[in-house]
């Protein structure tokens, strides 16, 4: 399922999940949304990260996470071998992360409570162009990032 777009978000992502959701249905991306299902703020962002980690590794496809920040959510798929999750906040960075780091993770914040707290999360119109940029964007594959990216896999499986 290659071609299938993984989605999961906690509590404070849960929101601009289902607004994703349902704009990239309607672009006709194909989408497989694991969870939360329902808005429960008593939730746990690692239970959303890792299943989605684990099927973008399985199947070579990309997933987007949501949580309040986007760090922790990040934190957590990172522990999955062969997940590369990234944190993003502009267009620019979107793309890099798909060009030059192979990027299979796309995170993102939306959360309402941490906007007005801390001053962070997206708007819908701000990540529907980061999620735009991020699942057209090809990996380059030149040399040094192919190289680097070996590295990180090699680590990964033997320390």
């Amino acid at each position: 399922m290659a071609d299938t777009l993984y989605l999961g978000a906690d509590h404070a992502g849960f929101e601009l999940k289902e607004k994703l959701k349902a704009y990239l249905k309607k672009k006709g991306v194909t989408v497989r949304d694991l969870g939360a299902w329902k808005l429960d703020k008593h939730d746990d962002y690692p239970d959303y990260a890792f299943p989605v980690a684990k099927l973008v590794v399985q199947t070579g496809s990309k997933g987007i996470l949501v949580c309040g920040s986007a760090e922790g959510i990040c934190i957590a798929a990172n522990k999955v071998k062969g997940a590369r999750a990234v944190p993003i906040w502009s267009v620019k960075n979107a793309r890099v992360s798909r060009q030059h780091n192979d990027a299979n993770i796309l995170c993102i914040a939306g959360g309402k409570t941490v906007a007005k707290t801390h001053g962070l999360g997206l708007s819908f119109s701000q990540a529907k162009k980061i999620v735009d940029a991020w699942i057209s964007e090809p990996f380059l594959g030149a040399a040094r990032h192919v190289r680097r990216l070996h590295k990180i896999s090699r680590f990964e499986h033997h320390g």
